[in-house]
């Protein structure tokens, strides 16, 4: 059975939010649409995203880090979304495992966001509704995109490819391979929902600086006579070289 998810490298991953804006541009002008902002420029906005970026420390002062960690729907494998909703309007597909939501059918009684344990569903309060990420199903299964296109919005935005998208099921695929290769886990695998998405661990990089690094080097341009003559009112960073 084919399990579509996303694998999210916390070790590039910059928090620049270029997937959280992303994500609401490709939805609101999409079949999820439109995504409501409620007072976006007042002292308490009120929005729906489908894509978060959660920023926060690490460690103890002076051995902090600044960990960026994006999270969305985990499209789990068995999703307790599902059985919750009175009217079926959670719903896993059979073909690719992604959780959606049949706005015809959805009453908005919230029932699906108590049973999440990721928080990851949000009520649309003009259309009371509730939503979520679809993985842009709309786009990843559109015949008419060339196949590389045929991605998440959140994924083709990032610009540190810190987004990976595949069959995690499929064990050739490139986001199973990051998995077994680098470590990748699921998020509170204790309850049991067994999360398609994984996150691939961030690693600490040792930083090595060689001997011969710390010697000091004259500009080549200073070596064989060819600075460029500054003026005299106009000293450069050159004229103080020793």
């Amino acid at each position: 059975m084919t399990q579509l998810a996303l694998v999210i490298d916390l070790n590039v991953c910059v928090g620049c939010h270029a997937c959280v804006t992303s994500c609401k541009q490709w939805n609101t002008s999409g079949t999820a649409g439109a995504l409501v902002d409620l007072n976006p420029y007042a002292a308490d906005p009120n929005g729906t995203f489908f894509n978060r970026v959660q920023t926060f420390e690490v460690g103890e002062y002076p051995l902090t880090q600044t960990v960026h960690f994006p999270k969305s729907c985990l499209h789990c494998e068995d999703p307790p979304c599902v059985p919750v909703c009175p009217t079926g309007a959670s719903y896993k597909r059979a073909e690719d495992g992604i959780v959606l939501v049949d706005y015809d059918k959805c009453i908005g009684c919230k029932y699906c966001s108590w049973a999440c344990p990721y928080g990851a569903r949000e009520l649309d309060e003009e259309r009371k509704v509730m939503t979520k990420c679809t993985l842009c199903v709309d786009r990843i299964t559109d015949a008419s995109l060339p196949e590389r296109e045929r991605k998440p919005s959140c994924v083709l935005a990032c610009p540190s490819n810190a987004r990976l998208f595949g069959d995690i099921h499929d064990s050739e695929s490139e986001v199973s391979k990051a998995i077994s290769e680098r470590g990748g886990y699921a998020l509170m695998p204790e309850w049991g929902t067994q999360p398609s998405n994984h996150y691939l661990p961030r690693r600490k990089t040792e930083i090595r600086i060689h001997p011969e690094d710390l010697e000091r080097v004259d500009n080549p341009l200073k070596i064989d006579g060819q600075l460029p003559v500054q003026g005299h009112r106009d000293p450069g960073r050159e004229d103080f070289a020793t």
